[in-house]
Order: structure tokens, then sequence, then C-alpha cells
């Protein structure tokens, strides 16, 4: 009976650690205006642009279809792309969120030709209709700094421009190119 009386009073405490537990729990947090604000890019994106000959590979036209989608949760956009560069076929993938501790926007990529953003991870702000991201990158032994800016041109099209820093600390750009939305 002892055992008994000492399992129910166990049993007791225990729900109400879990009960207590439960309503201490903080509440679930929400995607702000800056998570919002990355609602532009959700949708199919045909793309054309061109890629300057370079440390990037060859110069020639690109192309890419992007489809963004919001991620469960709200607070991060994933964009799927395939397309076509001087270098051939390619797919692509890209994640981009608000970083609310530090104040900037982030972007996670890689593409299947090897290019990703895992030096740093590229910072963005948003200045207007202009969006700004900067990060360094390895290409071989050589360490870049990147830029690239975009323009919200309109809800339906934007333009992109991809710059390195050269050795002499000027900006060269290497690509860039128009989106519009298609659905």
């Amino acid at each position: 009976m002892r055992r008994i009386v000492q399992s129910l009073a166990i049993g007791v405490a225990l729900a109400g650690l879990v009960a207590s537990a439960g309503a201490q729990a903080p509440p679930q947090p929400k995607p702000g205006p800056e998570h919002k604000r990355l609602g532009y890019f959700v949708g199919t994106w045909k793309t054309e642009g061109k890629v300057e000959p370079g440390p990037m590979g060859p110069g020639g036209k690109m192309t890419s279809t992007d489809t963004c989608e919001w991620f469960e949760g709200g607070f991060a956009v994933i964009c799927r792309g395939e397309g076509q560069s001087p270098i051939g076929p390619g797919e692509s993938i890209g994640i981009m969120t608000y970083n609310q501790d530090q104040k900037f926007y982030t972007y996670y990529g890689v593409d299947s030709s090897g290019m990703m953003s895992m030096t740093s991870i590229p910072r963005g702000t948003v200045q207007g209709s202009t969006w700004t991201y900067t990060d360094e990158s390895m290409m071989g032994d050589q360490k870049l700094k990147n830029r690239v800016t975009l323009e919200e041109v309109s809800p339906k099209e934007y333009t992109f421009k991809m710059e390195i820093q050269g050795a002499d600390g000027k900006w060269m750009q290497v690509m860039e190119s128009t989106s519009t939305k298609v659905k």
C-alpha cells in the first residue's frame, strides 16, 4: 500500500510539473515586418542576363527559372532554380531570411557548379527598393569580396547586379540580369 501511495504522489508531482511547464512556455515567435518583406520574392521568376568573362568563367548569356515559396512558419523564403549559363546547364537552391538579433538579411545558396555562399554568409540590407548583399568568398586560393544589388523595378520585375572587388580595391561587374515574375 505504501508503494502505491508513493507512486501516486510521484505521478501527481510529475503531472504538476508538466502542467506548470506548459503554462510557462513562451509564446511561439511570429514573423516580423522584415520577414514579411521577403514575400516580394515569392512566385516564379524568369531571368535573362549576361555574365562577364573573368574569374567566374567565360562570359555569355544566362537564363533561369526560379520558383520561390515561403518555408513553414513564414520566416524564410526558399528558391529552387534551373537554367543555362556560359558553363552549361545548372540547378540552384537558395534560402533568404532575416536575422532579427543582428538586424540584417541573409542568403544561403548553392548550385550544381559548386558555387556556394559558404565562406561567409552574405548579409543584406534594404533601402527603399534596393537590396544590397555583401560577403567574402574563396575562388581557388584568392579571397574575393562580393556585392550583389537587387533593384525592385516593379512588383513583377527586379534587376540583379553582381560585382567583385579586385586587389586594387575597385569593383568589377561580373553579372547582370533582369527577372520577371510569371506566376
